[in-house]
């Protein structure tokens, strides 16, 4: 467990389930029911667990008399304290940590006037639509190109899957360069025969680092929710542009890591997309 303070959120365990709380009570979730979710997935709750549930509860009006009483044994017994102490807390911590925890439970026996209202989800565009085709400078002054495989708009979160290519050319590609070019797989550093894809937050985009040059039909439907486990998520737009010359560096040596052709992304239907031989 990481702890940084003696407040009540100043540690992992309280801040990660206050935020779990408040990410589905902006949802629309009822406050009982995230009370029974989390408790159901944390069955051997801790101190710090149990005292972000209550805090999150009495902000939002839904405190049950059961929880509460729960807290103020933890309190009163100073069992937390004694924890402290286990764990080689200072003495001047521990001090401070008893009149943390005496303030925190007259909170807690307080009632609040108004509970805190849900944050409304911001909803946010992708910047590209599916099948775009994107041109950039490379640092050694050449062209690189990527494809954009899907526009999430189901979300909320507005994310791009963006695939890159291994374009890395004197004159600014076409799209029948991007057509026919080869998909870029990294091998170097910590890489290991990893295709250059994310899917891409529109927070930090830069308009002036990619040019859109038209639009090519993609078969595949992709979804972020249904790739967790093969496409990371970013907002470093620069990560489409960046590994094409470290991959070229590392090949100087090793040779050229074996990749296959974008058109299989695009209207290839026979074959699996992730199938690299």
């Amino acid at each position: 467990m990481g702890t940084w303070g003696t407040a009540i959120k100043s540690n992992d365990t309280s801040a990660d389930i206050y935020a779990d709380f408040f990410y589905l009570y902006n949802e629309g979730k009822e406050p009982s029911k995230i009370k029974d979710k989390l408790i159901a997935e944390n069955p051997e709750g801790s101190n710090d667990f149990w005292f972000a549930l209550a805090l999150a509860l009495w902000e939002t009006k839904s405190l049950p008399t059961e929880l509460l009483e729960k807290v103020r044994q933890i309190i009163k017994s100073e069992s937390d304290l004694k924890l402290w102490e286990e764990l080689d807390a200072s003495t001047s911590d521990i001090k401070k940590r008893k009149v943390v925890l005496e303030k925190f439970l007259t909170k807690l026996e307080s009632e609040k006037p108004k509970a805190k209202a849900p944050k409304k989800k911001k909803i946010k565009e992708p910047i590209f639509e599916i099948g775009t085709c994107l041109v950039f400078k490379l640092e050694n002054g050449n062209y690189g190109g990527a494809l954009v495989l899907s526009s999430d708009l189901e979300t909320g979160y507005g994310y791009n899957l963006i695939v890159t290519t291994r374009l890395n050319q004197l004159t600014k590609p076409t799209l029948d360069d991007i057509e026919n070019s080869e998909i870029l797989i990294n091998n170097f550093g910590n890489w290991q025969q990893s295709i250059n894809w994310s899917w891409y937050l529109p927070d930090d985009f830069q308009t002036d680092n990619f040019e859109p040059i038209g639009k090519l039909e993609i078969d595949k439907k992709y979804h972020p929710n249904e790739t967790k486990t093969l496409v990371g998520y970013t907002a470093n737009w620069d990560f489409i542009s960046s590994s094409i010359l470290k991959q070229v560096e590392y090949e100087k040596t090793n040779g050229k890591t074996k990749t296959f052709p974008t058109k299989r992304l695009i209207k290839n239907k026979k074959r699996k997309w992730w199938q690299l031989g």
